[in-house]
């Protein structure tokens, strides 16, 4: 799935990066491929984490979205692919 991510940047920071899905979930990259890279290990870490809690997995948002969030003033919009999640295998001699 694809999930839109709000890359900032003001003069004195690295690139900022956050995700209109997922409140909370943020990172940084000193380039613009460093921000990219980070926003798809952290959304990933961010989901996994939500598993692990029990947490409901929203659907991605559209683009029509975009129009309407006041946190997109300034940024610039882009899509970040979430991997689905890997399920552990547990053997028979671990139970």
């Amino acid at each position: 799935m694809e999930y839109i991510a709000y890359l900032h940047k003001d003069r004195r920071s690295d690139f900022g990066v956050s995700f209109l899905d997922f409140p909370g979930c943020a990172t940084a990259g000193k380039t613009l491929d460093e921000a990219r890279r980070l926003a798809a290990e952290a959304l990933a870490l961010h989901i996994r984490g939500m598993i692990e809690d029990g947490d409901r997995i929203p659907s991605p948002s559209s683009l029509d979205a975009l129009a309407d969030d006041p946190a997109m003033n300034g940024a610039v919009a882009f899509l970040v692919t979430a991997e689905p999640p890997r399920h552990k295998t547990v053997s028979t001699s671990q139970l």
